[in-house]
């Protein structure tokens, strides 16, 4: 079957995408939709990397709760820092050591650090000379630029613990 479907999901997206861009139910649409759907999957199926895959969905899903809290609450952090009377800001960059090795769960890291207000990712490094090196055991770091450091510790515990164990724990890395 992921022979001729290596991935069912992006088939159906691709034919539904088709037939919504002909704005055509016919059968000649559908069947070159189809066609396209099974092909296109099939040809780029050897530029696709192996991805660890969710091993816990509904933790998933409470931790995506989890964030979408957390973007709200940084916007309103940020806007209270931004626009208050206090305006020494402390930025600063932090090094952030990472226990997930998988290039997936360490972007979805990264991603979340950055979609939080006051927060950014600016590299996971030790980068590597070949792109294939994720599985490599040394040791990761997360650079991330902060908008107003309190205590980095905390902060650095805070995103191991509400966002590096659960990512860790879905994908059971």
């Amino acid at each position: 079957m992921n022979r001729y479907f290596p991935a069912p999901a992006t088939s159906i997206l691709l034919l539904v995408v088709w037939l919504l861009l002909n704005n055509s139910i016919s059968f000649g649409q559908i069947l070159l939709g189809a066609l396209l759907a099974i092909v296109i999957p099939m040809a780029t199926q050897p530029f696709t990397d192996e991805h660890p895959r969710v091993k816990r969905p509904m933790l998933a899903i409470k931790q995506l709760l989890i964030v979408l809290f957390d973007i709200i609450t940084a916007n309103i952090q940020v806007a209270i820092l931004i626009i208050g009377p206090n305006k020494k800001l402390r930025p600063a960059f932090v090094k952030v050591p990472l226990d997930m090795t998988d290039a997936l769960p360490i972007t979805l890291l990264a991603s979340t650090v950055s979609l939080t207000p006051g927060t950014v990712s600016a590299e996971v490094y030790p980068i590597s000379e070949e792109h294939d090196d994720w599985d490599n055991k040394e040791q990761k770091y997360l650079l991330i630029h902060v908008l107003d450091l309190n205590d980095e510790s905390k902060l650095i515990e805070q995103i191991k613990s509400r966002y590096e164990a659960p990512l860790k724990e879905i994908f059971q890395c």
